[in-house]
């Protein structure tokens, strides 16, 4: 019995085991005490506490419960059962331990949460008469909750002599990524000598979720070339996801080919991934293909990727098409589907759509998350719709979110765009404790330049220094764009020395056009100049900026030569040659007028048509 028990529960038959064990009971065959080890393996894998405490029963009654290998057996299966209490009194009753049966219970602690505790048998076990093996090294490092403490057990580990240990290393490499020591990762993956398919995993999850998937894609092209280890599916969905990452749209098709050779490796969260991944590079025809081709074995994870891919490239008709089919396949739609819909219909400002949905979730009684909340209020803005954001504002307050970060990033900049800056002055000021976040600055600053309250924006700068929150991009073009709708040239110029300067962010073409926008309205015009010429391959939205200055100061002769440098930029368009006709007609240069008229019929150039549009409600 013992030797078909164990080769069905290795092979992943787990009901199947069960079923012979069955069997074998009503043929009066009695089982022997290592009959019981991968039975309660089955019952925690098909997640059966009922069938667990059934066995458990049989344990006892055959007397077998005295055995160690059993009863460590019997304790792993509670543990990862989360029957808790069960596990604890069986580990108590325990006459003799082994380091199996001590590495079962710290498993245990720290996959119920309860990591304190953990640490305390590895300490107690440390200071006693076992000598932690390699499993206890790996099996205990997930409990470490700082850095601190990891590095500790690492040292352990080295002293051990087991930090090479396959598990052990990978165990390191995860509990450094985690802690987004990815450098610290790195020299442990490197420094393996025996990699395995599970070493490559932890490496390439850890990589994603540090922020560098490119590193991904170069280590799964050495993993093919340099070792034997063949990728699974974890493996594929993380480079997928690398991919998508990038938007490396030929390096995932390349995946993709890999997965229809192998086709053992294609399953739900392969084909999830892909789905993903195509939808975010544009290409969810693609996608599309991939979630027809997994009729079967979808789930509603693989519905909500194909809905959300569907909303981000503006499919909205067979995203509701999609949400409307998933009943016909047994689903029912849950938070982040729904989300999926409101916040999709939002993005693409479709009016009232997202208040549409949100009330039919409400109805269908699925609690609105926190991501679902949020995405209604940029619909809000849309519609510059006060009271519908008021009412958001007062479910998140019901709900205790409307203090979370997230949330009231959201209200503020909700608020600002519907033009009520007081209001989103409250919720920042309700902050005692400011967030270090810049997105929550950023959502005052822009707003109140928006709004025209420049000084003000100025003001939330400052404090925003004076607070130690350290601004990114996006602060920077706020309050540029403030100080060049306030007249602060000097202010303005000194911000955008103080990007590099202080802050190590090299500016962008937004921020050098700010500064031109600045200077150019000033009258700062060859300083304007002089900034154009010195940005390698500056666009032309750069000379129009500062031909628009022209206009506003009248310098035809500036004016002229930029507006020839436009022509030679976009030969296709007359609007440079109309502004600089404009600024001789008013400057009464009349002649100069009809030479820049003849140049545009000339070059065959149309002025484009003036029109004006009207609402019909």
């Amino acid at each position: 019995m013992k030797h078909q028990i164990v080769k069905l529960v290795t092979n992943g038959l787990y009901k199947e085991a069960l079923h012979l064990y069955t069997q074998h009971l009503s043929a009066s065959l009695l089982p022997s005490k290592f009959t019981f080890p991968p039975l309660f393996k089955a019952c925690a894998k098909l997640n059966s506490p009922i069938q667990g405490q059934t066995l458990h029963t049989h344990l006892i009654k055959t007397g077998f419960f005295i055995d160690i290998y059993a009863a460590t057996a019997l304790t792993d299966m509670y543990m990862k059962l989360h029957c808790f209490e069960y596990a604890l009194k069986v580990f108590a009753e325990m006459t003799d331990r082994s380091l199996a049966s001590l590495n079962a219970i710290i498993s245990g602690f720290w996959r119920n949460g309860y990591c304190e505790e953990a640490l305390i048998v590895f300490q107690e076990m440390c200071f006693g008469f076992l000598r932690p093996n390699s499993l206890t090294i790996a099996t205990v490092l997930p409990a470490c909750q700082s850095l601190e403490l990891g590095m500790q057990v690492h040292s352990l580990a080295v002293k051990l002599g087991v930090e090479l240990d396959v598990y052990v290393a990978t165990s390191l490499l995860t509990m450094y990524s985690n802690f987004d020591e990815i450098i610290l990762a790195t020299k442990m993956f490197v420094n393996m000598t025996n990699k395995n398919v599970v070493s490559y995993n932890a490496f390439f999850s850890g990589l994603l979720h540090n922020g560098v998937p490119s590193i991904v894609l170069n280590m799964f092209k050495d993993m093919r070339d340099c070792s034997q280890e063949q990728p699974n599916s974890v493996t594929l969905v993380s480079v997928i996801s690398a991919c998508a990452s990038l938007l490396y749209l030929q390096f995932g098709r390349q995946v993709h080919g890999f997965v229809m050779k192998t086709e053992e490796q294609f399953d739900t969260m392969v084909g999830t991934a892909l789905i993903d991944m195509y939808t975010k590079c544009r290409a969810w025809q693609w996608g599309y293909d991939v979630f027809k081709e997994m009729n079967g074995i979808r789930n509603l994870i693989t519905w909500n990727s194909m809905i959300a891919g569907l909303m981000l490239n503006n499919q909205s008709e067979i995203a509701v098409a999609l949400f409307e089919e998933l009943e016909f396949e047994g689903l029912k739609p849950d938070s982040a589907t729904w989300n999926s819909m409101i916040r999709g219909f939002s993005q693409l400002g479709r009016g009232l759509d997202p208040f549409k949905y949100f009330e039919k979730m409400q109805s269908a009684g699925v609690e609105p998350s926190l991501k679902c909340i949020t995405s209604l209020l940029p619909a809000c803005s849309v519609l510059s719709a006060l009271k519908q954001g008021k009412e958001i504002h007062g479910l998140a307050t019901r709900r205790g979110i409307s203090n979370e970060e997230f949330m009231a990033t959201a209200l503020i900049d909700m608020y600002m765009k519907c033009g009520y800056s007081s209001c989103a002055r409250k919720i920042f000021d309700q902050f005692k404790l400011k967030p270090d976040d810049p997105a929550f600055w950023n959502a005052m600053i822009s707003g109140y330049g928006r709004n025209g309250e420049n000084k003000s924006a100025l003001e939330i700068f400052d404090l925003m220094r004076e607070t130690k929150v350290k601004p990114n991009s996006a602060t920077f073009i706020g309050v540029l764009s403030s100080c060049s709708h306030a007249g602060q040239v000097d202010t303005g110029l000194q911000v955008f020395r103080m990007m590099d300067k202080d802050y190590d962010l090299s500016p962008n073409l937004e921020h050098i056009g700010c500064i031109v926008d600045l200077l150019g309205r000033y009258g700062k015009l060859e300083e304007a100049k002089e900034l154009i010429q010195e940005t390698p391959n500056a666009p032309a939205t750069l000379f129009a900026s500062l031909l628009g200055a022209c206009r506003l100061h009248l310098n035809y002769e500036l004016g002229e030569e930029i507006a020839m440098k436009l022509s030679g930029l976009e030969p296709e368009n007359p609007a440079p040659f109309v502004i600089l006709s404009n600024i001789f007609a008013v400057r009464g240069r009349w002649g100069d007028v009809e030479r820049i008229r003849r140049l545009i019929d000339n070059r065959g150039l149309r002025k484009f048509p003036g029109f004006s549009s009207i609402a019909v409600t």
